[in-house]
């Protein structure tokens, strides 16, 4: 059985459900095993145990933010060089735009090797005000439907051997 690994780290609720999302549509493929793993109790023997991965994280002064930052510094060496082209997906959870914290997600996830599956997703939740920005934010199911689907797409991908 394939297994696909879901970190996530929230601060306001929004990346959390992106994560779930995802562990939905994937949940779907009964030949994949789905993890869904906090970011701080997610370790190398997690990462090393995946077939694939989806990591859900936040935006925070345009840069990855809190323990996705903090997984992926504990565990980079410890499985670098032995992840080489497994598959993954990003999900960035944002007030106004992104593209920060998804560049260096990537870029992280390049040193490993890992191969995207999917266009990422960023959420713009357009908090914009201190009060907004650090609101608990509930998605609504149109604003995940994406995240679902590429949970899907890639635990689908994981049963056929595509990826």
């Amino acid at each position: 059985m394939k297994r696909l690994l879901i970190v996530w780290h929230s601060r306001t609720g929004t990346a959390r459900a992106m994560a779930e999302a995802a562990a939905r549509g994937a949940a779907a493929e009964p030949e994949v095993e789905v993890r869904l793993v906090a970011a701080d109790d997610a370790g190398p023997d997690d990462l090393l145990a995946a077939d694939g991965y989806v990591f859900a994280a936040p935006e925070n002064l345009a840069a990855l933010s809190g323990e996705m930052k903090a997984f992926l510094d504990r565990n980079y060496y410890p499985v670098l060089e032995r992840l080489n082209g497994r598959p993954y997906a990003a999900l960035i959870a944002a007030g106004s735009d992104g593209t920060g914290a998804l560049r260096q997600l990537t870029r992280i996830l390049t040193g490993w090797r890992l191969k995207p599956i999917a266009e990422p997703i960023i959420l713009n939740m357009r908090a914009q005000t201190p009060e907004r920005i650090l609101a608990p934010k509930t998605p609504g199911a149109d604003q995940l439907r994406p995240c679902e689907e590429v949970g899907a797409a890639m635990a689908a991908g994981l049963a056929m051997g595509v990826f």
